[in-house]
């Protein structure tokens, strides 16, 4: 059986690492981190992930800005509200919860946003240092950060592994196929127009699923000993539940785990992680900051 990855306990230690250092930080300059979350509109997946960032932030000692916006906020009012933050020193990662509302235009928000406070790691200028060579960006989008950091502490070798990425969205498969390459992975991303998945996924040693497909990678397409890590977050009928859902991830759980040598569970997995790596990066703007203006 596999070694199942605890996402919430890794999460756990990180953040105390973290609320550690937001400790320090204040005892020296008087000052701690600012996430300013920006939310648009009433999307229940979008409220319950924000309370779940704000909840954190006040567990560790950073403080929260919550910018709540209205359904059909003008693209110029959102992008003043942007502005307003990138100029307040006490905030030092600023996050634009997506998707936003049809008539705005998310790429040009989302590069309204300070560099030094690009928390979310999407600016192009944060993506294009991290796709070159030699370049670091000031920031790692969270999601593929965390699944990077769930197999370094887990003990698992990635230099030299074949990594396989299934997804190329900018969110998570393309700057976690980056990622891998920055780390000496062999890196191969499987999407939907990629012919026989299978005999690619089946030469991993290193997998990562982030393509939104319940259960669509099955216990025989994984190979033996290989780490799997389940980005997939999808809800699926269960009659049996309160909710009338279960969530479930990209892997067949059940199958894989059988085969694979780690693996991470959903939920439980990646989840817990992303909310952290968010927290980790406002920190390191944080002190990037208070170190360079005091």
């Amino acid at each position: 059986m596999a070694t199942v990855i605890d996402g919430k306990a890794v999460a756990q230690t990180i953040r105390s690492e973290i609320a550690d250092e937001v400790q320090l930080l204040s005892q020296k300059y008087g000052k701690v981190p600012g996430l300013a979350v920006v939310i648009v509109g009433n999307r229940k997946d979008s409220q319950s992930y924000v309370g779940m960032k704000r909840k954190a932030c006040a567990e560790l000692g950073i403080k929260s800005f919550d910018v709540d916006l209205p359904e059909q906020v003008s693209e110029a009012e959102l992008i003043k509200q942007v502005h307003e933050l990138n100029a307040n020193p006490d905030v030092h990662g600023i996050l634009v919860q997506l998707p936003l509302p049809k008539h705005i235009n998310e790429e040009k928000v989302l590069t309204e946003i300070s560099l030094e406070k690009d928390v979310d790691g999407f600016h192009p200028l944060n993506i294009g240092k991290l796709a070159m060579k030699g370049r670091d960006p000031l920031f790692l989008p969270c999601t593929p950060k965390a699944c990077l950091e769930l197999l370094h502490r887990s003990g698992v070798t990635i230099k030299g592994k074949n990594a396989v990425v299934v997804g190329r969205s900018n969110i998570v498969g393309l700057p976690a196929s980056l990622l891998l390459v920055k780390a000496d992975a062999t890196v191969t991303i499987v999407h939907s127009h990629t012919s026989q998945p299978e005999s690619i996924i089946r030469e991993a040693d290193i997998l990562i699923a982030a393509a939104g497909q319940p259960k669509m990678i099955k216990g025989s397409w994984i190979k033996p000993g290989a780490a799997v890590i389940d980005v997939g977050t999808n809800a699926v009928d269960d009659p049996t539940r309160k909710s009338g859902y279960k969530l479930v991830g990209d892997v067949d759980f059940e199958e894989a785990s059988k085969i694979a040598g780690w693996i991470t569970p959903v939920p439980g997995g990646v989840g817990p992680m992303t909310v952290t790596m968010l927290l980790k990066n406002t920190l390191e703007g944080a002190k990037r900051y208070i170190e360079k203006n005091n």
